[in-house]
């Protein structure tokens, strides 16, 4: 082994490199125009962009590209079908387990409580307006697919490319030259995807500087009930109920998994979205963790889309949180309701933009709560982003390993070996025969 620092861990300094900065800069220099018109809102801004660009310049192809290998990979429909009702059954169990962990201990706990709201900087806030149940489905299927790709419209892509990839199976021979070439494309993104790794803990620490630059501690002293218990029950979710249901259900060890999708965790950290770390998190599940093409390059772009664990525990916190500070009893009949709805809003909102607020004021509207609360917790919405988004993507790999081991779809070697996937391996990725 080389005396070579791991991605992982450049990533990791740079990231905590950000977050002192910015933090710095928040409590030394908030007030001075050129640090924050050239360095925070200038360089900061410009280099974050760029880097979140990258990300989602990547996302499209790599799904599609990806997700017809692993149609194809798969072979057999009925299988499909059955890979994708596990993958939805699983999502909306650890979506139900995360709201119900959410409200039980934010219940104990009582954020809120004697919370003066004369101190908080309540504002205005309108509630996104949440599209009806009915055009969610019509809006599964894409008109134009080219507007879809070009949007980055995600259940539409999803949706195009199965059925595309489906049908190549259905014409047999004559399809074989589009596996081929897929197939080729497919392993062409994965060197982007290294490329684009080199830039990474550049990217990383110019995202922490500006957010921490932006935001600052100090902001979560007002708040810091709500802040401590949702990152406490985020936290207990990823390492606690996931993990749990990663050992009984996929039999492999949880602290393996967690070490094997530490560098997937820490982008999603960085990021706060879901779709901009598929990439990194494709390439942890199948390099670093086993899972063959075909299952990963399905389960993950879906549960990217539908998964939910960290915003539905944001809306379980949140409605105990704003319940308190208005003196509202919602009761167990309310709180019922709160996990009926966040269920159900994960599906029905699934690829919205704001989909964490449009779910949150569904969930207030129907339990009676003011959606003017929302603004409350808007401050420190960012900074919860983050934690939220990990605890998404973790979810996303859990529930693929758990069904790649129930289809016996992953390599175990590769599961347990500890240098798998590391950098001097995934710089050679396979190559289609030509």
């Amino acid at each position: 082994m080389s005396g070579k620092m791991s991605m992982t861990s450049k990533i990791m300094v740079w990231m905590v490199a950000g977050l002192l900065v910015g933090s710095l800069i928040n409590n030394f220099a908030g007030d001075n125009a050129w640090v924050q018109d050239y360095l925070v809102m200038g360089l900061f801004h410009v280099v974050g962009a760029i880097f979140i660009s990258m990300l989602k310049m990547l996302v499209v192809p790599l799904v599609t590209f990806s997700l017809i290998c692993g149609v194809c990979g798969i072979g057999d429909l009925s299988k499909l079908g059955r890979v994708g009702g596990k993958a939805f059954a699983l999502f909306m169990l650890t979506t139900a387990l995360a709201i119900t962990l959410a409200i039980t201990i934010a219940t104990f706990f009582a954020p809120g409580e004697g919370f003066e709201l004369a101190s908080a900087t309540t504002g205005a806030f309108t509630a996104p307006v949440a599209p009806p149940l009915s055009q969610v489905f019509i809006d599964l299927v894409p008109s134009n697919p080219v507007a879809a790709y070009a949007e980055g419209n995600m259940l539409q892509i999803i949706f195009f490319t199965i059925l595309f990839a489906v049908c190549i199976l259905m014409i047999g021979e004559a399809g074989q030259p589009i596996i081929d070439l897929s197939e080729r494309l497919n392993s062409v993104m994965m060197e982007v995807v290294n490329v684009v790794m080199h830039v990474a803990p550049i990217g990383v620490f110019a995202l922490m500087a500006k957010t921490f630059a932006l935001q600052g501690i100090d902001m979560i002293v007002p708040m810091i009930g709500y802040f401590a218990v949702l990152v406490f029950i985020l936290l207990l979710h990823a390492t606690g109920t996931l993990m749990l249901l990663l050992k009984v259900l996929g039999r492999v060890s949880p602290m393996q998994f967690l070490r094997k999708m530490r560098s997937a965790q820490i982008f999603a950290f960085s990021t706060s979205s879901s779709n901009a770390t598929i990439p990194v998190t494709l390439q942890c599940v199948e390099k670093r963790i086993g899972v063959d093409n075909s299952t990963a390059s399905f389960v993950v772009p879906f549960g990217a889309t539908i998964n939910m664990d960290g915003t539905a525990i944001m809306q379980g916190v949140a409605t105990v949180f704003i319940a308190n500070v208005y003196g509202i009893e919602l009761g167990l009949s309310g709180y019922l309701t709160v996990i009926a709805m966040s269920v159900l809003a994960s599906i029905g909102t699934a690829g919205v933009p704001g989909v964490g607020l449009i779910m949150l004021a569904m969930v207030f509207n129907q339990v009676g709560l003011p959606v003017e609360g929302i603004a409350l917790i808007i401050g420190v919405d960012r900074l919860l982003d983050m934690v939220r988004t990990s605890v998404n993507v973790t979810g996303d790999a859990v529930v693929t390993t758990i069904i790649a081991r129930s289809e016996n779809s992953i390599d175990m070697d590769v599961f347990h070996d500890a240098d798998a996937g590391h950098e001097k391996d995934v710089h050679l990725p396979k190559r289609a025969p030509v």
